[in-house]
């Protein structure tokens, strides 16, 4: 069986296990940019969307291979709803750990004094069949929750331990990964963009490069 190779424009190996389970089953392989000497873009997009167009398009340019670049970020409304946002990464400074970064968060909200902050996580995920690709298909998720300030589990990365899912009674990080690759913001994505590349010609979609 062919297996289809497109590049994940990340270098997070937490989102490319997602990518990977969440894709299992079809004919297609996600590879990280890593294995390519593709030179880090700024991400100036005002929005998800912006910045995944941004991450794909570089490493299309670079690999000349079909693209997949997601943007993800976690959305409080006691910070001014779209903190820490598109920032996500990055919260705590350019170099950032998601330690450090989870640590501010952590200190932001118990500067608000608010019990049960709402919050949602975001994704948008794109797929470029080649860096010209004028046509992205855009797929996004919404997964919606609270914070807390003590982290629990030891699963998912990020903001996972703090993020707590009313449906399940617990944090994303203690949901098992099969049961968080049925619910989360980027499962919900990936099904969308799925759905959507079902709808035209899957050869063109993935060999247009050629």
């Amino acid at each position: 069986m062919l297996i289809r190779e497109v590049v994940l424009a990340s270098e997070n190996p937490g989102k490319l296990r997602e990518m990977n389970a969440l894709l299992n089953g079809l004919d297609i392989e996600v590879i990280p940019q890593s294995r390519f000497s593709i030179p880090e873009v700024a991400e100036t997009g005002i929005s998800f969307v912006e910045n995944s167009i941004i991450k794909a398009r570089n490493a299309a340019l670079h690999t000349k291979l079909p693209t997949i670049a997601d943007d993800s970020g976690l959305e409080v409304d006691v910070l001014a709803g779209a903190s820490p946002g598109v920032f996500s990464a990055r919260y705590a400074g350019e170099s950032a750990s998601d330690e450090e970064n989870l640590d501010l968060l952590i200190e932001m909200i118990k500067g608000t004094n608010e019990e049960r902050p709402t919050a949602r996580f975001q994704c948008s995920i794109v797929f470029l069949r080649n860096a010209e690709d004028a046509m992205p298909i855009i797929a996004q998720g919404t997964w919606h929750g609270h914070i807390i300030t003590t982290p629990k589990g030891e699963n998912g990365f990020g903001y996972d331990p703090v993020f707590y899912v009313p449906t399940h009674s617990c944090t994303s990080a203690e949901l098992k990964p099969a049961e968080k690759n049925k619910i989360s913001h980027r499962a919900q994505a990936m099904q969308e963009l799925i759905d959507k590349l079902s709808v035209v010609n899957s050869n063109s979609a993935l060999d247009s490069h050629n």
